[in-house]
């Protein structure tokens, strides 16, 4: 009698302490069947990566696995042969105007820098498209109020790549007719350009053609129209009567 008395005392005071273990114990068991969970679910996650990983060969682009290596080699080519092609119409162009640059040699030297502005402003309008159309905020809805602000953005970068381009040629001590010849032009390749490279992708889509090749379209595209621009404003402003009034006034 007493054993048990002594039994029954004893196991009430045990008994939070027992309740105790056992939580921790499940807890812990708890714990441990959620750790091997996730691990499982990692595991079977890297598998299906190692599977998607599997489906391309190396001939196969991932960005575009529905087109095999020579389709993609053969559209690429034919643009870029294109191009090449019209890209030695600005050689003709220059040919064509040599008593111009004889006379103005000037011009040769800041003719890099005036199509490379172009190319540049153009190309970066043309990738900022390219990205909208991709992410899908380029749209019927939205592509108004892109080319109005498109527009705002060619003013501002016009105005100032012209004083950029007026400071560096006042650097060179380059005469006053030359830098303002090479400041209009340089303000008009800017201008020509930005709205050139925000349209370009959009007609590329009306078309059909992928707008990706708007980016390279739109370089070989100003590199003319650079050469066109400047040999037609150094000519209207340095040999015209009409220009060399206008000059001799601001001199």
């Amino acid at each position: 009698v007493v054993g048990d008395e002594s039994a029954r005392m004893v196991a009430p005071a045990s008994s939070p302490s027992a309740a105790a273990a056992v939580a921790a114990g499940a807890s812990q068991k708890s714990g441990t069947t959620s750790a091997t969970a996730t691990t499982a679910t990692n595991d079977v996650d890297d598998d299906d990566d190692d599977e998607q990983c599997d489906i391309y060969d190396s001939m196969t682009c991932p960005i575009e696995p529905d087109v095999s290596f020579p389709d993609a080699l053969r559209d690429r080519a034919y643009w870029l042969c294109g191009l090449l092609a019209m890209q030695s119409l600005s050689g003709f162009i220059l040919s064509r105007n040599e008593v111009l640059l004889q006379n103005h040699p000037v011009i040769i030297y800041f003719l890099t820098m005036l199509v490379g502005a172009g190319g540049n402003a153009g190309n970066q309008a043309s990738v900022r498209v390219i990205r909208g159309l991709a992410l899908g905020t380029l749209n019927d809805k939205t592509q108004r109020q892109f080319l109005n602000r498109e527009l705002k953005m060619a003013v501002a970068l016009c105005a100032i790549l012209s004083t950029a381009g007026f400071v560096r040629a006042a650097v060179f001590r380059t005469p006053l007719p030359e830098t303002i010849a090479i400041t209009a032009s340089l303000a008009l390749i800017v201008l020509s350009s930005i709205g050139l490279g925000a349209v370009l992708p959009l007609l590329l889509q009306k078309l059909k053609v992928d707008p990706a090749h708007s980016s390279t379209t739109i370089q070989v595209v100003m590199d003319i129209l650079g050469v066109v621009m400047t040999v037609a404003v150094s000519t209207a402003m340095l040999d015209s009567p009409v220009g060399q009034f206008i000059i001799s006034k601001l001199s």
